[in-house]
């Protein structure tokens, strides 16, 4: 159980990790004595970079295969809680967890399934530290209460979760939102949208924003639907286009309107051809200059539930 500092925090498992001395906010210890009165053996980390965060990954290590590669415990004892504000935070822990145990392409063995990079992550609890809103705790319906949190780190179900990968080497938890605005106004840009074979943008039309959506974070747009079906549990990404088309009324009188293309599919490439774009992905700002693609990871990472 753990909390963390900025987009690199991470969390500690209830059996064993590194204590630190760091004060521990009121939601992690109401987890922590939770945890303790429920009989479990628990230590606390506070990470402040990759290195502490990986040393408490390290816990969900197998035993050494015959082939070498470091591969997660399906049988582990250890629960890990992230205590996480944001979802950049909780992304950070799972990107942590895709770099320790995802294998070269060169190395690929043959027990892992085919639609996928990585083995099954092992499962993590959610503690959030921040405001209840469209994050990723209420979109799954996790719990929020620490006790809750305890309960069902301890006792509950595990939910398994799609993940996109990206060719940056990043994760998605959430999804993506491409585009900008100066003051209130969506600034358009231009780039090749394609979702499977299904291209949504040629490139040539004026894109106001471009979702790509693992769950429903970013299913709207100043009140304008995006995303209509996100759900990170269906094995695919859900990608929607806004374009302004102007239309003539029977007067011939310009008349101007939003188009929405959406479409559904295992990929989606952005190939930008204006110099920069910007984008927020799991509510972590960047500025996209070159291709981008994302794909899905059926079931690859998994949360404690009720």
């Amino acid at each position: 159980m753990a909390e963390g500092a900025g987009e690199a925090c991470c969390g500690a498992d209830a059996c064993a990790s590194h204590a630190k001395a760091d004060t521990l906010r009121a939601p992690v210890r109401a987890c922590v004595d939770a945890l303790v009165a429920a009989g479990a053996r628990v230590e606390t980390v506070t990470a402040h970079d990759d290195k502490d965060i990986d040393a408490v990954l390290a816990r969900f290590d197998a035993p050494a295969r015959p082939d070498g590669l470091t591969w997660p415990d399906g049988d582990s004892k250890t629960r890990l809680v992230v205590a996480a504000a944001t979802d950049g935070q909780l992304r950070h822990v799972v990107r942590r967890l895709v770099r320790r145990y995802a294998p070269a392409p060169s190395r690929r063995p043959a027990d892992l399934a085919g639609n996928r990079t990585v083995p099954d992550l092992p499962a993590l609890g959610v503690l959030p530290m921040g405001p209840a809103s469209r994050d990723l705790v209420s979109q799954l319906g996790l719990p929020r209460d620490p006790a809750a949190v305890a309960a069902a780190v301890l006792d509950g179900p595990v939910k398994r979760l799609d993940l996109l990968r990206n060719d940056a080497g990043s994760v998605t938890l959430d999804g993506a939102l491409i585009g900008g605005r100066d003051e209130n106004m969506l600034l358009p840009w231009r780039g090749r949208v394609e979702v499977d074979d299904a291209v949504l943008s040629d490139g040539d039309d004026p894109v106001l924003a471009c979702a790509v959506g693992n769950a429903a974070g970013y299913a709207d747009l100043d009140g304008l639907p995006l995303l209509t079906g996100a759900d990170p549990t269906s094995g695919q990404l859900e990608v929607a286009v806004a374009v302004p088309v102007v239309s003539r009324t029977l007067l011939g009188r310009p008349k101007a309107r939003v188009e929405v293309r959406r479409a559904r599919g295992r990929a989606v490439a952005v190939l930008p051809r204006d110099e920069e774009i910007p984008f927020v992905d799991d509510g972590v700002k960047g500025t996209l200059t070159r291709k981008r693609s994302w794909w899905i990871e059926p079931g690859a990472w998994a949360v404690y539930t009720h």
